[in-house]
This record gives C-alpha cells, structure tokens and sequence, in this order.
C-alpha cells in the first residue's frame, strides 16, 4: 500500500458533474480515469484508479489506503488483510450458500461486493458511520442492484445494537477513524454485542493493526478470549515477529474453526501469511489482560512511513 499525495485545487477540486461524467466515461470503456477528490465527514477522500485493472479503484482516507475495488471482477481482492478476510468468508459454510453478514466498517463495499459475488442470495447489513463516505461510494462505485445489501449511515457500535439477536453468520470488524480503530470497539462489552448478534455457531472477524510491541495486538486476543472459546490469527510474518507495523485479522467463534484450511489458503497468498491458534496463540499474547469499555483506548496510529 503507497501513500498517496493529498490534492489541492486544481483536478483535486474538480465541480462533482464533472466528476460523475468523467465516471461515467470511464465506465463505458473511454478514456483512462483520473482520481476523483472529494470532502468526506473523515477526512479528504480519493478514488485513484488502478493502471493495471481497467474498472478498479482504490479509496484512500487523507492518503491512507482504505479499500481496492473491481467493478468488472468483485472477486478481486487487492489488500492482503481482505484477502484473509475472502478466505475466511469462503470456510465459514458451504460454496455458493448465502449468509447473514453484518459489516461494520463500510470502506468502498469491498467485501459486502465479494460475497455477493461468491454467494448469491446473501443478505448483508453495511454499518458506516460516514455518510458522506457513503454517498460517495455509491454514487462512483454502484453497488450491484442485484445485491441484497443494506447500508445504514450510524456508528458501528450503535448499530450493532439494532440489530437482532442471533441473525448473523458472519460479523466483519474493519472500522478505522483516522487510521484507528476506536476505542469503543476494542472492548470485552462490544465483543459481547457481536456474539448476541451471531448465530450459533457464526464467525467474528476483525482487522487489526498494530505495531512493535504489539501490545494493542495482544490485548485484542485476549479480550476475545474471554467471550468465544475458539481464535485464530492471520498475519504476516515480519508483523507476527514485531518488525513493523501492519495488518492481523482476527477469527473468533464459538464451534472449532477451519485453521488447516485457511492456514493453508493464507499460506499461498501472493504476499504469504501465518495462521496460529490453540497454544502458540495463547503463548504469543503473553498473559495480556482483556480490555473493558473502562479502560479501552484507540488503536495505536500508524508510523508515517506504514504507507510508503
């Protein structure tokens, strides 16, 4: 992920209809896009196109990279964080069978576009906080009509809480606000939230982000811990050893978890990672203690150089 720099006047400031027309364009195969620069609630937003993939964007937040979206292929999945995610979307029931899914975190649809892909018929609930984001996403990068997805503009705790007790298979954690994750969703009380919103049997994932030492890191295993009996952690290495900072996604539930699976899926990714459970994760989190609302803090910001 390269950091972006942040635009002025200029094409950063382009009138909106020229925008919509320049999208517009790009979509029916015309000449190449340009990024597209727009005030969101978070911070300036960008939509800079992929040279490589002709319909692809990536969205990035005051230049941080938040999502990769393929409009002709939504089973693209760029980041190496999503790509884990997609696995562990892929393991979570049977090929082709629709699911429950809560996203908490809205980004560019990302994820809620790949399961819709993946698995037809899924009904899916998008939980974003930044509804100029929001507008953004849906005016630039349309979601299939097709899918069955409900985007609702609130925070992700409070609108976790609307949602009723065990209708989810599947609940994704990827909410960041300013490059954190908020302190009122690292906690044991909002962890208790999620497993009355999962189904029995039904999976959390959460991606995390920390650095050297990683006690952020650790902190989050062992608050899980202590609501679902069941955790795994994906990461790359250099992350796993505390060389620099980076994404862990995070797998918690209450039945035994495919780790042979997706340790072997992680594995192969085009930047391999590392799955560990059971032990050695226990081992690794080092006898952190789980986090309460009393005492929860914000995620650590990133290093100025975490983005190139």
């Amino acid at each position: 992920m390269a950091r972006r720099g942040t635009p002025g006047g200029g094409a950063g400031a382009r009138k909106r209809s020229d925008r919509k027309a320049d999208a517009r364009t790009e979509r029916a195969g015309g000449r190449r896009a340009e990024p597209l620069a727009e005030p969101v609630d978070g911070g300036l937003a960008e939509l800079v196109p992929d040279r490589e993939r002709p319909h692809a964007w990536t969205l990035t937040l005051d230049g941080a990279p938040q999502s990769h979206v393929d409009l002709d292929d939504p089973t693209y999945l760029s980041f190496e964080y999503q790509r884990r995610i997609g696995h562990i979307a892929d393991l979570v029931a049977p090929p082709g069978q629709p699911l429950h899914v809560v996203h908490l975190g809205g980004g560019a649809f990302t994820l809620a576009r790949y399961i819709a892909a993946t698995r037809p018929r899924s009904t899916q609930q998008i939980v974003e906080v930044d509804a100029a984001l929001v507008q953004l996403v849906r005016r630039e990068l349309p979601l299939d009509p097709q899918a069955r997805v409900r985007v609702r503009s609130t925070d992700a705790r409070a609108g976790l809480g609307k949602i009723q007790d065990g209708w989810a298979d599947l609940v994704i954690a990827d909410v960041f606000s300013g490059a954190r994750t908020p302190a009122h969703l690292t906690s044991t009380e909002f962890l208790a939230e999620v497993r009355r919103v999962l189904k029995p049997g039904g999976s959390y994932v959460a991606n995390l982000a920390d650095g050297p030492p990683l006690t952020h890191l650790r902190g989050q295993i062992a608050t899980a811990a202590t609501v679902f009996p069941e955790l795994a952690l994906a990461a790359d290495p250099t992350v796993w050893r505390g060389r620099r900072f980076g994404n862990a996604v995070l797998l918690a539930s209450d039945l035994p978890l495919k780790v042979a699976e997706l340790t072997r899926r992680v594995a192969t990714d085009p930047h391999p990672g590392r799955v560990e459970h059971g032990r050695a994760l226990a081992d690794f989190t080092g006898g952190a203690a789980a986090v309460s609302d009393a005492d929860a803090r914000p995620s650590p910001a990133p290093p100025p150089s975490a983005f190139g």
